[in-house]
This record gives structure tokens, C-alpha cells and sequence, in this order.
């Protein structure tokens, strides 16, 4: 979400590269509630997100800013906040014309996120901004274990996709409020379409003639296998297995070019050399039934692995492909969703941001893999079934050589891609509540205190929450770094402390955190606001006022650590996203007795290191808990 700011920074007056960040890629999950009940006849209820007081924003603006920047520079912006709210003044003029605006939308946050963070974005969608699902690896090793998987994952998907659309999905709720169902409807049939300019999204779902087929890859070859008779009852899986094993000895050498590959472009060189692949009629036909189809499913092969529990061959693998000579060209990264089986047993979700966030699709997720452990049941493939329709492409001297660009830059993206994972499996969150600490805090301020130690500066970050209590709600910013966290994290490690104060101050930094999600669920998110109210000023040909031009605005968006909470209830893992000109992205898992944690970064800059930030992050959970332990008066 938030490389949004990197193009409203060049609007209100010019931004340094390093000034720019990152967009927000998952969010923290919320405990929710099956109801009773269709799961879209609760949506018109849904309030929409409010406004918020232009005086609680300013006040929180200053607030976040009081630890991160230095004390000259926090008189300056108390100074410019002054003048801006000053009654009558610009920020008065500016709150009333996004008021205006938010009366004729649904969702003023979604449409600031979706227009210039989803559709303007013009960075590479793989590691950038898509979202991949690591799920527990499955127990097979060849060709015929992973076409049987692949079946039965279609079929779960097809019986998750009758519940959309006959509207039996259970609707969600969270502490007695109905959450937006929205996102589920756009999972599938959806497409994003690459634009000179911008970029859209198709849904093909709710069309006149809504799509009845899937697109398998395979060799980095695309084809069309219907998954629906004429009679509407869904193939089988063994008649599904009859289809993929077809396609597989089609393909089983090929000299094909890996069109795919082109996805892995930045927009600017992906929407050209789209135009070009659109003057063929073979091609256009090709891309209309990549677009249209069901969902995207990917056969790749085998990647060289380790022998961890958690290897991160499988989040490569889910997130890029490994690579132009592995399976990065097995893949149309613009598709809502990608299904990817490998030959190993591994597999998992690729899915486009602009339709969906980590809650619901953790929540998917969740549904597939269960449905995997189910016995299957035999039915018997009577009916002849259509060839698997095989799509092809006119591939011209200038595509060529594009296709070629496109293999040196993902692989030089995959290089430049650091990760680390690890299961922290000391404690968990039992051990916590026992201690009458919020687990989310508490690696919240671990996280912090890893990178302080590390770096010995206080840095902006956040946490990603939904906001899904409203109507068409998304994802919010929590910003984690608070005054009372920053101070939590220089007293740690002072020895002129004592460990009643540094145990005062962590429960102060968590109580605080607490209240933030409060505030921030409830429609009150100070960045989305601020950046807003910045963007009235460009649409109204408002002089942008001196607030968003100072230093400070800079280092408020500058997050050098971009975090998010999402856990599985079946073992699968969640990769944030990353970027070159920024900090670390890390996902983490809450479970009783253990933690998984993901961290990413770009290693365009050798200072970081994701392997030395997740072991400070270790050793930082481990000195907090022993920090409990040896203060009783902490429960």
C-alpha cells in the first residue's frame, strides 16, 4: 500500500529516492465468528469509514512523529501542524473537501489505496506487491502424486467457489459486528490488465457468460482445460487427472517461448510489450482466455531444497519461481490466483493485491488445506472428456528480445530478494497470557528492540490491521513506533535501569499498542488521512501547504520496518513483500507454543541483513521473557 507515497511525494514537492516506501502487503488477522448467515446480505449494513477530526489526526501526526525525528526538527513540524490547523486556514479547507468526497463513496481509504497504490503502481508485481501463501508441504515426490494434488485442489476451489456464488459462505464476525465479505466475491475470474498509465482489473465472474474453465501452465506453456460438463456438475478428480496427464505428455519437451515470464516486467514494459502482443488475433484470443479463466494453476518442477522445517526453497519457489531457468516463467503473475504445485510436494498461493488482503486469504487458505486431508471419494469417469485446449502465441523478433529482458531482470530481482525464516519455538503466546501480555505486542516490541540494537536508532514502523468492520474495508496502518516503545527499547539493555522500570515501560509500550488497533480498526488511520488530505491539495490546485514539504513528512512515511500478523490455523506461512529502498518486511504467526517469523529485504543495501535481524529478533524474545520471569510482579 504504502509505495503509494513515493508518487504523492513527487506531487507535494519532490522526493529522494530513499524517501520513498514501501507498500503494505498483509494484515494483521482478526479472531472472527462464523454466523449464520449469507454471507453478502450483511454489506449494506456495513458503516462507512468515517472521516476523521482533522485536530485527532494532527495530534496523532505529531505523536508519531516525537520518536523519530530530532528535537529541532519536531519544534519545526509542531510549528507547521500549528499554522495548518489554524481555524480558517488550509487544513480546514482541505478536511472539508475530502468530507465532500467521502459522502459520494463507499469507501474513501479504498479508493485512495486502489487508485494509487494498485492501478498506478508501476513496479514489478513479483516480490513487490503480490501475495504468496507458503502452504505445509504434501506427501508426494513425482509427476502423478502432484497432477492428483493439483486435481483435488480444483475441485476444492470449484466447491468454494458455488458457495460464493450461491451465497452460502458464512458470513464473518468480529466481537458481535459483521465483517465485509466483498474480497471472497473477487477472488476468483479476476484479472489484472497492464495500462501505459495505470493499470485496471477485470472481473469476469458476474459477466453475462462467466468463465467455465482454468488456465494450466505447464513447461511454461499455457492451456485451457474446462472444468464444468454441460450439465453445470463439475469433472471429477480423476477426470481432472485424465486432463493434467495429457497436457503433461504433450508437453513434455517443448521449444515454446515462456510468454510468462513477461509478467515478471515492470508495468511500464509489461503494458508495451502487452499492446504488441495484442495486434495478433492468435494472441489476443490467448490473453482473453488466460484473463477470463477460473484461476491459474502451475505444475513446476522440483527446486534444489533444504532440509529445514520451514525451507525456504518453498517461499521462493511460492514467490518468485526460482528463477528464469526454474519456474519463474510458469507463471501469469497478473491473475487473481495462482495455484502452484511442484513436483516435491510443495505448493501453495500467488495472489494480486488489489482485490484481496491477508485476512481472507489466510482464511482460504485455510479452507484448502483442510479439504486436502479429506478422503477423497471414488467416482467413477465415464463421460468422454475435450482435449485440453493448448493457447498459442506469435512471438515476434521485438517480443523476443523483451522475453530476454524479462528473464535478466527477475533473475536479478531473485538475487537481490534476502529471507529468512524461523519457527521460535521457546514460547508462545500461552506463555504470554500468562504473563498478561498481548502476544501481538509483545514481538511487536521484540521487533523494535531487534532493530535498535542492531542499528542503536529508533525507527518509523508499522503493523498492518483491517478495517473490514466497514463497508468495502482493506487494510490500515497501525504505526507501532510510540514514544513509550522507543523508550522501552533504550532502557533495555541500560544497565543504570532496573528491571521493575524496564518492565514498567514494556507493559506502558503494550498497553499503548492495544489502544492504537482500537483506534485504527475503528476508522481513526492518521496515515491514510494525512496522505489524503495531501492529495486535495493536488486535486484542487491548492499551493501544497508547508507541512508536507518538511523533512518531517518525509521520515513519518519512511518506514524502515513494515510488519504484519498473520497466522494459519493450518501450518501455512505468509511472505511480506519487499523493497529496494527500504527497511525489513516481516510476517509472523502467533501460535501457543511457538512463533513462526518471516523476514524479507532487499540486499541492494549490504547494511541489512534479514539472517542477523531474525537472530536479533530471537535473542530479543528470549531476553524479554527472561526479563518476566525474573520480575514476578509483572503478572
Amino acid at each position: 500500500m504504502l509505495r503509494i507515497f513515493s508518487r504523492i511525494m513527487v506531487k507535494v514537492g519532490k522526493m529522494n529516492h530513499s524517501d520513498q516506501v514501501r507498500s503494505c502487503q498483509l494484515v494483521k488477522p482478526v479472531q472472527v465468528i462464523l454466523v449464520s448467515d449469507r454471507c453478502l446480505n450483511q454489506q449494506k449494513g456495513l458503516p462507512r469509514v468515517p472521516v476523521p477530526p482533522l485536530w485527532k489526526t494532527c495530534e496523532g501526526y505529531l505523536s508519531a512523529l516525537e520518536p523519530i525525528i530530532e528535537e529541532d526538527e519536531l519544534k519545526r513540524a509542531k510549528q507547521l501542524v500549528e499554522v495548518f490547523m489554524k481555524g480558517g486556514g488550509v487544513g480546514e479547507e482541505l478536511q472539508r473537501s475530502l468530507e465532500r468526497k467521502a459522502c459520494n463513496t463507499d469507501n474513501w481509504t479504498a479508493d485512495l489505496w486502489g487508485k494509487l497504490e494498485y492501478f498506478e503502481n508501476r513496479s514489478p508485481v513479483v516480490i513487490n506487491t503480490n501475495l504468496p501463501i507458503v502452504c505445509p508441504r504434501l506427501d508426494f515426490r513425482d509427476k502423478q502424486g502432484q497432477i492428483r494434488c493439483a486435481a483435488k485442489i480444483i475441485i476444492a476451489l470449484l466447491e468454494f467457489k458455488t458457495t460464493i456464488e450461491n451465497e452460502t459462505l458464512p458470513a464473518e464476525n468480529l466481537g458481535g459486528k459483521p465483517l465485509c465479505m466483498e474480497q471472497y466475491s473477487q477472488l476468483l475470474s479476476t484479472c489484472r490488465i497492464p495500462g501505459l498509465v495505470r493499470d485496471s482489473v477485470v472481473f469476469h465472474a458476474k459477466s453475462a457468460n462467466p468463465p467455465k474453465h482454468i488456465t494450466v501452465v505447464y513447461n511454461f506453456q499455457f492451456f485451457v482445460v474446462e472444468v464444468y460438463h454441460n450439465d453445470g456438475t463439475s469433472l471429477t478428480v480423476d477426470q481432472l487427472c485424465v486432463q493434467m496427464e495429457r497436457i503433461c505428455n504433450f508437453t513434455s519437451a517443448t521449444n515454446t517461448e515462456p510468454v510468462g515470464i513477461l509478467t515478471t516486467l515492470n508495468r511500464d514494459s509489461w503494458s508495451k510489450a502487452y499492446l504488441s502482443l495484442m495486434k495478433d488475433q492468435t494472441n489476443k484470443e490467448s490473453l482473453s482466455a488466460i484473463e477470463r479463466s477460473i484461476f491459474t494453476l502451475c505444475l513446476d518442477r522440483a527446486i534444489p531444497r533444504e532440509s529445514d522445517k520451514y525451507c525456504t526453497c518453498d517461499f521462493h519457489l511460492i514467490t518468485h519461481g526460482g528463477g528464469s531457468q526454474w519456474n519463474s516463467a510458469n507463471r501469469w503473475f497478473d491473475k487473481s490466483l495462482q495455484i502452484i504445485v511442484a513436483e516435491d510436494g510443495s505448493w501453495g498461493l500467488n495472489l494480486i493485491h488489489i482485490v484481496t488482503d491477508g485476512t481472507v486469504i489466510m482464511a482460504f487458505t485455510d479452507y484448502l488445506v483442510a479439504y486436502m486431508k479429506k478422503p477423497e471419494m471414488i467416482q467413477a469417469s465415464i463421460l468422454p472428456l475435450p482435449m485440453p485446449q493448448k493457447l498459442h502465441f506469435s512471438v515476434t523478433p521485438d517480443i523476443k528480445e523483451i522475453i530476454e529482458q524479462a528473464k535478466r531482470s527477475m533473475d536479478g530481482n531473485i538475487r537481490n530478494f534476502g529471507l529468512s525464516v524461523m519457527v521460535f519455538d521457546h514460547f508462545g503466546k500461552n506463555d504470554l497470557k500468562a504473563h498478561n501480555m498481548s502476544p501481538d505486542a509483545f514481538i511487536q516490541m521484540a521487533i523494535q528492540l531487534a532493530y535498535y540494537r542492531m542499528n542503536k536508532q529508533v525507527c518509523a514502523s508499522y503493523e498492518a490491521v483491517s478495517q473490514r468492520m466497514f463497508r468495502h474495508g482493506r487494510v490500515s496502518l497501525l504505526l507501532s513506533t510510540t514514544s513509550v516503545s522507543a523508550a522501552f527499547v533504550k532502557a533495555f539493555d541500560d544497565p543504570e535501569k532496573q528491571n521493575t522500570e524496564k518492565i514498567d515501560l514494556l507493559q506502558k509500550a503494550i498497553k499503548t499498542h492495544k489502544e492504537n488497533i482500537k483506534v485504527v480498526t475503528g476508522g481513526h488511520d492518521i496515515v491514510a488521512h494525512i496522505i489524503a488530505l495531501s492529495l486535495q491539495a493536488v486535486e484542487n490546485k491548492i499551493p501544497m501547504p508547508d507541512i508536507f514539504r518538511d523533512i518531517s513528512y518525509k521520515k513519518f512515511l519512511n518506514y524502515q520496518l513494515t510488519t504484519s500478523q498473520v497466522t494459519s490455523n493450518t501450518g501455512s506461512v505468509a511472505v511480506h513483500q519487499v523493497d529496494e529502498c527500504f527497511g525489513y518486511s516481516s510476517c509472523y504467526s502467533v501460535h501457543n507454543s511457538h512463533f513462526v517469523i518471516e523476514m524479507a529485504a532487499s540486499n541492494t543495501d549490504k547494511r541489512r541483513s534479514t539472517h542477523h535481524l531474525i537472530q536479533n529478533m530471537k535473542d530479543a524474545l528470549l531476553d524479554m521473557r527472561a526479563l518476566l520471569e525474573q520480575t514476578p510482579r509483572a503478572t
